[in-house]
């Protein structure tokens, strides 16, 4: 986990929670295209948060809680917005999710970093994460044994 898409080089968790160093809490992913295509990523993505809502996720609000897709290439960022329009028609508002290039991400606090294996009896993990996780189990379900 860390911070992307703002102004400000190195930020911390403070600053960034104050919504003026333009970052947003990320993840960058890292896969196995022979597992996992960017387009599997992408259905990952759009079915585990509400991307109609602009700065807020769930009870998490700010711009720092923007939904958000930063690409690494030309192809990623066509795939980005050609999996947005698609999953537009199934949402009764506009799909806000900004798709950007990465310019640079900053890694997290090492306290934010695997917070859920860390903390899995915390409120956050038991009302947020693992209703998540639960989605995409049962969603993925036979990928994820054939993958183990």
């Amino acid at each position: 986990s860390g911070y992307a898409g703002g102004r400000q080089p190195n930020p911390t968790y403070a600053q960034v929670s104050t919504g003026a160093t333009g970052h947003a809490e990320v993840v960058q992913v890292e896969f196995d295209r022979t597992v996992l295509s960017y387009a599997d990523i992408l259905d990952i993505f759009w079915s585990l948060h509400d991307p109609t809502t602009r700065d807020r996720q769930g009870g998490d609000v700010g711009t720092q809680y923007r939904s958000m897709i930063l690409y690494h290439d030309d192809a990623q960022r066509r795939a980005a917005e050609a999996s947005r329009d698609a999953i537009q028609e199934a949402w009764p508002r506009p799909v806000v999710t900004e798709i950007l290039p990465l310019e640079a991400f900053y890694p997290a606090e090492e306290y934010h970093q695997d917070y859920y294996a860390r903390n899995p009896d915390k409120g956050y993990c038991q009302l947020v994460i693992n209703p998540k996780l639960k989605k995409l189990r049962e969603r993925y379900a036979a990928r994820i044994r054939a993958g183990s």
